[in-house]
C-alpha cells in the first residue's frame, strides 16, 4: 500500500505530537526543523523532502515516545519506504534508508562526532549495530547517496531545538508533492 501526500500530513496531524526521543522537540517539530536545515543549507527539492520525512517510520511503527530506553530499534530508516516507493524518487528514499548508517559512519570517522550525540542518539546506535569498522565506513562511503546520508544525519543531530521558528507543516507537504508531481511525470514519459 502506498501513501498519498494526504495521508503524510494526516500522520503528521495525529502523532506529530509525540515526543521525539527524549529530545526537547515533538516529531512534528523534529520534521519541520530537519527540512528547515536542509533548505538552508541550498539543499534541492528532493533532499529536503527527504530531509522532513527521514522519521516518517516512527509514526507508521508508533513504539512510544522514547524505543530505544525499552531496548526497542524500531528500524524507522526501512519502515517507511514501503509506503513511499511509488510516489518518491530514490533521490528521497536513499538518504531516509541510510541516515542510521550514516550516523554509524561518522562515528568511525570523526573523532569527535560519537561525543556530540545525544543520550538516545548513542543508545540507538549501540541497538543499530554500533559503531562502524574501518572497513565497513569504507564500503558505506562507496555508496550512491551515501554524501547525501551524511548531510542528512547532520541536519537531523542538529533539529532538536526547543521553540525553533519553522515554515509550517504545509509548506514541506508542498515541496513533498512537488517532488512526488515530477516523480510521477518522470514515470509517465519513461
Amino acid at each position: 500500500m502506498a501513501l498519498s501526500i494526504e495521508d503524510i500530513q494526516q500522520l503528521y496531524e495525529q502523532h506529530g505530537g509525540i515526543a521525539y526521543s527524549g529530545e526537547p522537540v515533538t516529531q512534528l517539530e523534529h520534521a519541520l526543523q530537519s527540512g528547515l536545515l536542509a533548505e538552508q543549507a541550498g539543499a534541492d527539492e528532493a533532499m529536503v523532502a527527504a530531509a522532513f520525512l527521514h522519521d516518517l517510520g516512527h509514526l507508521l511503527n508508533l513504539q512510544g515516545h522514547s524505543p530505544t530506553v525499552q531496548g526497542i530499534d524500531d528500524q524507522h530508516q526501512y519502515f517507511a519506504l514501503p509506503f513511499l516507493r511509488r510516489i518518491l524518487p530514490e533521490s528521497v528514499l536513499e538518504p531516509i534508508r541510510l541516515h542510521v548508517d550514516a550516523k554509524r559512519c561518522l562515528c568511525a570517522i570523526d573523532a569527535d562526532y560519537l561525543g556530540k550525540l545525544s543520550a538516545d542518539s548513542v543508545r540507538s546506535l549501540r541497538l543499530q549495530g554500533g559503531v562502524f569498522s574501518a572497513d565497513e565506513a569504507k564500503v558505506f562511503l562507496d555508496k550512491p547517496y551515501a554524501k547525501d546520508a551524511i548531510l542528512l544525519r547532520h541536519w537531523d543531530d542538529s533539529a532538536k531545538v526547543a521553540s525553533l521558528p519553522t515554515p509550517r507543516l504545509s509548506h514541506y507537504i508542498g515541496v513533498v508533492s512537488s517532488v512526488a508531481e515530477r516523480f510521477a511525470q518522470q514515470r509517465a514519459s519513461a
